[in-house]
């Protein structure tokens, strides 16, 4: 995984890209992918790299659904039973021009998360923290008619605690079954594209710093990464943009009262096959992670698979 990694970073440093793409005959948009940049709470029990955003539309609002399916073992012992996990999360989620060379990303998403245990189920539900960034563009190809397009923007973003934090749930194996961190918390962000006529790859970075919350607990800092292969197929006015990618999340430790929690650093690698279609100003996605590798809380939690449903509208 760290070489795929390496990959990634030195294929972000040696160029920077876009993808472009017809809508109509009269309009066109660039392809460009975001990062989700869900904590390692609520929306995952592993981080949020649920992958790329909209792939037709570079300004718009719109609805995203996403479901994980996780398995965490219910106590210490070797024979300890093992309890199903559900995220679900439907978030609001916009992305508004400022200027020629500056963007910002709205996400503002509402969680149900449940666990079947033999003596009970337990669920919450509530918003979780609401998440803005800021993206500058700073490189990209003039001349349209090149053969090879590309692209680079870098970003910065704040996440607010508007989720709700109980760390009553911080004893449970999954310290992850929470609507929000409790905290502020901060990231950077670097994306990158490269078009050649159909086909187009794209890899993003992106690194949290979390803080601590008021109740002295604190999510250890986290590393998203991801790179995808994508093909623009344009039947008459309806695009059709399959791609195939890879993507993973790292973890560093929590910690409580600046004690280390044992056994919450972790990180995962996920496969990735997904799709969107455009049509007008209407675009929908789908996409569906399946882990390749994963060592999650001492491999006490387990992710099973991830999926994720989008409809937006351009603006």
């Amino acid at each position: 995984m760290k070489k795929i990694l390496f990959i990634v970073l030195l294929f972000q440093q040696a160029m920077y890209g876009q993808f472009t793409a017809n809508f109509n005959n009269e309009n066109e948009s660039s392809i460009l992918s975001f990062f989700e940049d869900c904590d390692a709470c609520g929306c995952s029990a592993s981080g949020g790299s649920m992958g790329f955003n909209s792939l037709l539309n570079d300004k718009f609002i719109g609805v995203r659904y996403m479901f994980q399916s996780y398995q965490s073992k219910d106590g210490v012992f070797n024979n300890s039973p093992w309890i199903d996990e559900n995220f679900n999360t439907v978030q609001i989620w916009a992305r508004v021009p400022i200027t020629k060379k500056t963007e910002v990303m709205i996400l503002a998403p509402y969680h149900f998360l449940s666990r079947v245990k033999k003596s009970e189920n337990q669920s919450l539900s509530g918003i979780g923290d609401i998440t803005i960034m800021g993206f500058y563009n700073l490189l990209q190809t003039k001349n349209d008619s090149a053969a090879i397009q590309q692209k680079l923007l870098l970003g910065a973003g704040i996440k607010a605690p508007t989720g709700m934090f109980n760390n009553k749930n911080n004893g449970s194996i999954n310290p992850s079954f929470q609507l929000g961190t409790g905290s502020w918390d901060y990231s950077l962000a670097t994306e990158y594209n490269i078009r050649f006529k159909k086909y187009g790859i794209n890899t993003n970075i992106n690194y949290i710093f979390k803080t601590e919350n008021e109740k002295n607990y604190q999510f250890g800092n986290q590393l998203n990464y991801s790179a995808n292969l994508f093909y623009n197929a344009q039947l008459k006015n309806v695009i059709i943009v399959p791609q195939l990618g890879i993507t993973g999340e790292e973890y560093k430790s929590n910690t409580d009262f600046n004690e280390v929690v044992p056994k919450t650093e972790g990180d995962i690698f996920f496969s990735k096959i997904g799709f969107e279609i455009g049509l007008s100003r209407f675009s929908a996605g789908f996409n569906t992670m399946i882990p390749i590798n994963q060592n999650l809380t001492g491999n006490k939690v387990k992710a099973n698979y991830r999926i994720a449903f989008n409809i937006n509208y351009a603006l």
